[in-house]
């Protein structure tokens, strides 16, 4: 068997572009898909499948490690995320060539079932962008929040924290902790709860917000400091008593290494289409495993995406939840031809061979590429704010 072609479908979502790469062989009607969506990268990314394709052109789906290694290892240069999504998304297809050549459904072919369903978590709104990134007052929050309790979610993810300065006094800490007590005496205390700073500050600010933010029981604390200042992350872990998760930036299981060695958290959120793909994020799974390090996969991105993520759940032991998004656009499950069940906030194992979902191509081309909506954020000062 051999690898013919790879291709992308892009499909626009508003916020984000969906990337969806579809590698396909010489096998009739033999194919496999994959999500490599990166926001604001959309262009990047595509180009980036076109320079690590050209490795794998002729050569055996079935070779997964050994594909990875030549798209990883074979340039010069090392990929930075771009490079590391197309990867991950071209990875995702091999897989599920793989497990349509056996008969399978991908998460027996990374060691089987370890649970019988997967918990997911939703957003504000359900994900639609309004509610995530532009609610602000409590009454809101708490009215958004309700709606997914009502749709059967038992957990939910929200910004409370307004923009920011790194450090400042403790006004937006108050405003944090007034829109989290709102939402959590909407939902009551049997729905856990996450907060998302963004990584928009350092240690002495987002060690305020863990204190104040304490008394609400927040299952994690998404992001507190910039990822690539581990120690600053360390610090705010150190002196918290909410469990602390960040992660979701970097790519590789190398990039996670001084987190682990560090302790520097509780909880990594490695992103299936960012860090290299479901082999990748396996490796980093059980490097955190040994840690005593659970991991909370980070996906606001496609309905592929979040197939993906399911094989990745029920496959891997110190897995704690998925994240996903359902309200982005009305048509989001359109574009696969059976879209997972979500039942009472669980999603229950695929039984189709490979990844158990197709891309309807008929559809997605209804919702062409365009170029994103930038985000702009700025302090009152005119300076550039951390989004």
């Amino acid at each position: 068997m051999k690898i013919t072609n790879v291709s992308t479908v892009i499909v626009n979502a508003n916020m984000r572009n969906w990337v969806f790469v579809k590698v396909e062989t010489d096998e009739p009607g033999l194919h496999g898909w994959g999500e490599a969506t990166l926001e604001w990268k959309t262009e990047s990314v595509v180009g980036a499948v076109k320079d690590v394709s050209r490795f794998i052109i002729g050569e055996d789906p079935r070779r997964i490690e050994h594909l990875y290694q030549m798209m990883y290892r074979q340039y010069f240069w090392k990929v930075g995320i771009e490079g590391m999504s197309a990867i991950s998304g071209i990875e995702h297809a091999l897989w599920d060539i793989k497990g349509k050549w056996l008969n399978v459904p991908v998460y027996e072919l990374l060691g089987g079932r370890v649970r019988d369903k997967v918990r997911v978590y939703n957003h504000l709104g359900g994900g639609k962008m309004t509610s995530m990134y532009e609610s602000t007052e409590a009454e809101e929050f708490a009215e958004r929040a309700l709606m997914v309790k009502e749709m059967g979610y038992t957990a939910l993810k929200f910004m409370a924290v307004p923009r920011t300065e790194p450090v400042e006094g403790t006004r937006s800490v108050k405003v944090a902790a007034r829109l989290v007590e709102a939402v959590r005496n909407a939902v009551g205390d049997e729905m856990d709860l996450m907060v998302d700073l963004h990584a928009r500050c350092w240690p002495a600010m987002a060690i305020q917000y863990c204190h104040a933010l304490e008394p609400f029981g927040l299952l994690f604390f998404e992001e507190p400091c910039p990822t690539e200042d581990i120690d600053a992350t360390v610090e705010v872990t150190r002196k918290s008593r909410i469990p602390i998760a960040t992660g979701e930036r970097l790519v590789t299981r190398y990039q996670y290494r001084e987190i682990f060695e560090k302790r520097a958290c509780h909880i990594i959120q490695a992103d299936l289409s960012h860090c290299g793909g479901l082999w990748e994020a396996r490796k980093i799974a059980a490097n955190a495993e040994t840690y005593s390090i659970a991991i909370a996969p980070h996906n606001p991105n496609g309905p592929l995406a979040l197939a993906v993520a399911v094989h990745f759940a029920l496959s891997t032991p110190n897995w704690l939840i998925q994240e996903m998004i359902t309200n982005d656009v009305p048509w989001r499950d359109d574009v696969l031809d059976a879209p997972l069940e979500i039942r009472d906030g669980y999603v229950s194992p695929p039984t189709r061979p490979g990844l158990g979902v197709e891309i309807n191509e008929q559809e997605a081309a209804k919702h062409p590429f365009k170029i994103e909506a930038e985000q702009r954020y700025f302090h009152p000062d005119g300076a550039v704010a951390d989004w």
